[in-house]
């Protein structure tokens, strides 16, 4: 785990189109996350365009993020979820196979997709990552925010 916190940007939102897409599984913990990438956007201005939609699972982060891309243009998209290891190991296969479509689809789209799900081993440690000091929800609006301009400085019209 990286403990590295990143500096915030100045980068203005009021000219983005920003997509998030955040998962309803382990509740209080993607709401603090969803909250402070809200936050780390807002403080920069508010977006063009934001739209927020919920989906049951991290597993199905990628599938509302397909049709969304499908039906608007965005300059950044934003995938949360947290994934917290149960009895079994399937949680590193929900991880892999919802972080490849993400990417897959980044790359077929064009479109910037910031991949913010947490995947840890427990919940002391996804409490760190989000409501802790390396607060990565305000890591991943920083990250949508410097990908939405590059999107949109090298996207042809």
């Amino acid at each position: 785990m990286s403990t590295e916190i990143q500096p915030s940007s100045k980068l203005s939102a009021t000219t983005l189109r920003i997509g998030i897409v955040a998962s309803r599984f382990n509740k209080l913990l993607v709401e603090a996350l969803l909250n402070r990438v809200l936050d780390s956007i807002s403080t920069n201005g508010e977006p063009e365009f934001l739209c927020v939609e919920r989906v049951p699972g991290a597993h199905e982060i990628p599938s509302a993020l397909s049709l969304m891309l499908r039906s608007q243009s965005f300059s950044c998209m934003v995938g949360l979820g947290v994934i917290i290891k149960g009895a079994t190991s399937h949680h590193h296969m929900v991880a892999d196979t919802a972080g490849h479509a993400i990417q897959h689809l980044a790359i077929s789209h064009d479109t910037p997709i910031i991949n913010g799900i947490v995947v840890t081993d427990n919940v002391g440690e996804a409490e760190e990552r989000i409501t802790g000091t390396l607060d990565r929800g305000r890591e991943f609006g920083q990250a949508a925010l410097e990908m939405g301009h590059l999107q949109k400085k090298w996207t042809k019209i």
